[in-house]
């Protein structure tokens, strides 16, 4: 308890401590080159958006970010032509590296992003955003560039959504607390005091991102948090708050699948723990006044680290 509590003060920061102009000079310093990296899929309404204002802010007005780019995995609308009309440079995930095949999953687009990428820090950020600022780029890359310890620096925020009413409410991270929480405090007590395990926005250096096996689907975050960790140590993980964010909730039986591919994820790298073997999630819904299964695959295929698979010409 000591130990994490330590952590907590040590390794957390808010955004305000992380001025764009300190953090270029900081980048200057070290030779460091950025990219921002956005995995969208169907995100036409909010992409250009997140781009745009991460283009005015932190490319055009403060030169901090070398690389914008949108991993657009499998979109079946606009998001490719309305983020790159925003400014970022474009690849459709099912192009890049097409002998390695391809899985649906924001953790496939990530993985992808490490092949057509070049910067020695990367920053996350998710396409659907609607009430933030380009501080959480700032934010997030504070720790990095301060402190060569740090290889990973996870965001925290209060979510806010708004109901079908119009009220606006910040019970949001369903996952977070009705599973990743309860997993963590069982299992990995040791990072019970990382505010939101599962926050899409967070940052780490290339090299560790090449060095660790990915998850294809949602279980990405928690899984290289978990890593992480193991590898380096807890000091090697930051976090900063990041203040309010905003962006569109999936329903509920999407959130279970979700919960499932966490679930894996953690019994794979539980202490004595196995791969879990391929399996459907079985969900019901009502139609024509009844029940009716339907049976969903878990996503479980972990990517291997790129630069294994690179070193081995298997990609």
């Amino acid at each position: 308890m000591e130990d994490r509590d330590a952590w907590f003060g040590r390794r957390t920061s808010r955004w305000q401590d992380w001025p764009a102009a300190d953090l270029l000079a900081a980048k200057e310093r070290r030779g460091a080159a950025i990219s921002v990296i956005i995995p969208a899929r169907n995100e036409e309404r909010t992409v250009a958006g997140v781009v745009g204002a991460i283009s005015r802010s932190l490319v055009t007005r403060t030169p901090l970010i070398d690389e914008l780019v949108v991993i657009d995995s499998d979109s079946t609308d606009a998001t490719a032509a309305a983020a790159a009309a925003a400014g970022a440079k474009v690849f459709r995930a099912a192009e890049i590296l097409p002998a390695a095949g391809s899985f649906p999953g924001k953790g496939e687009a990530m993985w992808k992003s490490l092949h057509v990428t070049s910067g020695d820090l990367l920053v996350f950020v998710d396409a659907d955003l609607t009430s933030w600022g380009p501080h959480f780029v700032t934010g997030l890359l504070g720790p990095l560039l301060a402190d060569d310890r740090v290889q990973l620096v996870k965001g925290f925020y209060t979510r806010v959504w708004t109901r079908s009413d119009g009220s606006t409410s910040t019970e949001g991270g369903r996952v977070t607390e009705l599973v990743a929480r309860p997993l963590i405090s069982l299992w990995w007590p040791e990072l019970a005091g990382v505010v939101q395990p599962l926050a899409g926005e967070w940052a780490a250096r290339r090299s560790l991102m090449q060095a660790l096996p990915i998850p294809v689907g949602y279980g990405v975050e928690l899984a290289t948090l978990m890593d992480t960790v193991a590898r380096h140590g807890l000091d090697a993980v930051a976090q900063v708050d990041l203040g309010s964010r905003s962006h569109r909730h999936q329903a509920n039986h999407d959130l279970a699948l979700m919960a499932a591919e966490l679930l894996a994820v953690a019994e794979r790298r539980r202490p004595g723990g196995q791969p879990v073997a391929a399996t459907e999630l079985r969900q019901f819904v009502r139609a024509d006044g009844e029940a009716r299964a339907v049976a969903r695959p878990v996503p479980l295929a972990e990517r291997p680290p790129a630069a294994d698979a690179r070193d081995r010409g298997t990609v």
